[in-house]
């Protein structure tokens, strides 16, 4: 007898629902999206970054269990109001040495200061479904000036969990010596590239 593997068994849960889980009301124009107050779901969030290790390769990571809010008017995209945080102690990179090191007081100082926060401060449209999102980043217990670029992916209601469901994709870069994390520079690059897949739910 075979066994249905996790993912078998939720395409066969979806094939069995039918017409039930259709993304009918699925949405990839931001004009279409539902205006709204949004909560960060964090299962489907990720926030990568990547350095450059020794010149020779980029070297990457990832931190989870964001929270935050996002409130968005897609008619009125500029007044949009994003406030995220994420605990420092999440930081992996497959290499658990290595994420401690990350965590100690060398680089994040994840005891001391164990959240970095992103809190917007303007946006511009800058095409159909992108738009630049300037706020303060607060890592390390320095706040500076970040802008991320962000592209609308689309929105429609979760045919899993029947929550209306809004998804971006977001790029950035900072340079982490501005909020005094120096450890190793240059030999591992101050440039950090920023990549963030976010997925909000709608509360009201």
């Amino acid at each position: 007898m075979k066994t249905l593997s996790f993912a078998g068994a939720v395409v066969a849960s979806v094939a069995l629902a039918g017409s039930s889980l259709a993304q009918e009301d699925l949405t990839h124009d931001p004009n279409q999206a539902q205006a709204g107050h949004y909560v960060v779901e964090p299962r489907h969030t990720r926030v990568l970054f990547s350095v450059l290790h020794f010149g020779y390769t980029h070297y990457y990571g990832d931190f989870i269990g964001a929270s935050g809010t996002l409130d968005i008017d897609p008619r009125h995209v500029e007044a949009a109001q994003l406030s995220v945080s994420i605990p420092m102690a999440s930081v992996s990179t497959t290499n658990a040495t290595l994420d401690g090191e990350l965590k100690g007081a060398g680089w994040f100082d994840a005891a001391k200061y164990p959240n970095m926060t992103f809190v917007s401060r303007h946006v511009t449209r800058t095409g159909p479904t992108t738009a630049k999102v300037e706020g303060d980043l607060t890592l390390h217990g320095v706040t500076h000036p970040v802008t991320l670029d962000v592209s609308f992916n689309a929105a429609g209601l979760n045919p899993l969990d029947r929550h209306y469901t809004a998804g971006f994709d977001a790029t950035g870069t900072l340079k982490r010596s501005d909020f005094g994390v120096k450890s190793f520079v240059p030999l591992i690059s101050d440039d950090v590239d920023v990549i963030i897949s976010a997925a909000f739910e709608r509360q009201s």
